[in-house]
């Protein structure tokens, strides 16, 4: 059939068959441990690889005053998230949030940009995981693109078998990887050495706590993003979820809150050892599995870097299951083409999305990889998700403010303590991050593709897309709460 004009934005939706959603069904399994364990486990790989190249950027003290910008940001993202998911129950999550306060566009605006997050940064993780692997193994790097691609192939393959036994894992991986850190905290303290924190060489005019000036805060900020970015994907697993009005809210404060000890730890701790902040800044894509061999006073041992990649292989896993949950429920819809939708008959996964995003994944990593003239590659492929993260961090509290004022009657079974207030200042935050991401010319020609890309997926929208709609549970729930307000 036709589709039917709306008179929203020009949307068309079109008339589907009984069964399309009885082959596009999702099975509840979370509780608020397991969602705690996906949120810190998404997470948790930040820990591991990533945050260390914004010390190298900015000096230990330029970065320490990125990680309590962005620590500000994410606490005021996560309260006013977990304010709206239990009021907006969808696997869309940050999509859900946007369609509603904003209208089919502020919903795929949001959803296009937390997809490219996600698909993005399991290539980021794919590629430091490799990296380990490679350390561990002594492999060529001209094996880089083989070491990806068996990485895809297992983790999406245990996101397929099932959402229980996807689940159980992350919670297990995720224990282990927290273990591993404890082990790390513990045998750090006795090297710590606060000077190591200030050994890098400042630039002329600077001082030795800013050795790169205060303007090297701005280059330090998408780093410092890694020790938090993916927390905000739990709202995905709504539909998934026992008790989403009780759960949700708990799992993310309660993994805000784990992170913000982890990457505290962490940031201390793995700077103050060894050749301090000038060799774990820049001179390694391993600072854990560095820092664990000096601790340990190891100088090469697998089994101590198997250990030590869990937490990678913990994030890999857990934003598998994020985008994978991001494309259904866009396609679902109609944002995306509706086969990627379907789900496995008896396991319930969508196993089309978890494949298509990983196919895209991989690409990007090929891409970067035969084309790598452009800096750094972790620090480039790292700016390229971040970019898609702060888009949809800011069109969530956007969605947020609006969905505060227009639809005050919406029920809420949690509330922010934070209120607007929180949200502004995550808005506000995130715009600054956006923009800085193009300052640095190491890392510009990727954010410049990615922005590219984004256009591209706008345009598809703004052609064909928003003329084939479908109404999915975040669009049917979205137009029947602007009827009221009609």
């Amino acid at each position: 059939m036709e589709p039917r004009e709306h008179s929203e934005a020009g949307v068309g939706y079109r008339e589907t068959e009984d069964a399309y959603f009885e082959r596009r069904g999702l099975r509840r399994y979370a509780g608020v441990f397991s969602l705690w364990a996906l949120g810190v486990g998404a997470v948790i790989s930040g820990d591991f690889s990533g945050w260390n190249l914004g010390v190298g950027l900015a000096g230990f003290g330029g970065f320490l005053v990125a990680v309590v910008i962005i620590t500000v940001m994410y606490v005021g993202l996560c309260f006013s998230i977990a304010e709206m998911s239990p009021a907006l129950p969808h696997t869309g999550g940050a999509y859900s949030f946007g369609r509603t306060a904003l209208g089919p566009w502020g919903g795929y605006i949001t959803g296009l940009a937390e997809n490219m997050e996600y698909i993005i940064t399991t290539a980021v993780v794919c590629y430091f995981t490799a990296a380990y692997l490679q350390n561990i193994f002594s492999t060529a790097d001209a094996a880089q693109p083989l070491w990806w691609l068996g990485l895809y192939v297992i983790f999406v393959g245990l996101n397929v078998v099932g959402v229980e036994e996807s689940f159980r894992f992350v919670v297990f991986i995720t224990l282990v990887a927290l273990a591993i850190l404890a082990v790390f905290y513990v045998s750090a303290l006795p090297l710590f050495e606060w000077e190591n924190l200030w050994n890098i060489a400042p630039d002329p005019g600077e001082s030795r706590y800013l050795p790169k000036g205060w303007g090297a805060v701005g280059a330090a900020l998408p780093f410092a993003i890694w020790l938090y970015l993916a927390i905000e994907q739990l709202p995905l697993a709504a539909e998934e979820s026992v008790n989403v009005q009780r759960d949700m809210p708990r799992g993310l404060i309660w993994g805000l809150a784990t992170l913000i000890v982890t990457g505290i730890l962490v940031t201390f701790l793995n700077m103050g050892i060894g050749g301090g902040a000038a060799y774990f800044g820049s001179q390694t894509e391993e600072p854990l599995l560095d820092g664990l061999k000096a601790t340990l006073g190891v100088t090469s041992a697998k089994a101590l870097g198997v250990a030590a990649v869990a937490g990678l292989i913990a994030s890999f896993h857990a934003i598998i299951y994020a985008y994978g949950r991001n494309i259904y429920s866009l396609s679902r819809a109609g944002y995306f083409p509706t086969w990627m939708s379907v789900t496995h008959g008896e396991r319930k996964t969508p196993y089309v999305a978890l494949v298509w995003g990983a196919l895209v994944g991989y690409a990007v990593l090929l891409v970067l990889h035969f084309a790598d003239d452009s800096g750094p590659f972790g620090g480039v492929i790292l700016n390229m998700a971040v970019f898609g993260a702060v888009i949809a961090y800011a069109m969530q509290m956007v969605s947020y403010l609006v969905l505060k004022k227009r639809f005050a009657a919406l029920a809420r079974p949690y509330v922010s303590p934070l209120g607007s207030a929180g949200a502004w200042i995550a808005l506000l935050i995130s715009v600054v991050v956006l923009i800085a991401l193009f300052v640095n010319p190491d890392f510009r020609p990727g954010v410049v593709g990615v922005a590219l890309w984004y256009l591209a997926g706008l345009g598809y929208f703004a052609v064909y897309a928003r003329k084939r709609m479908v109404r999915s549970p975040e669009e049917a729930f979205a137009l029947e709460r602007r009827e009221r307000r009609a």
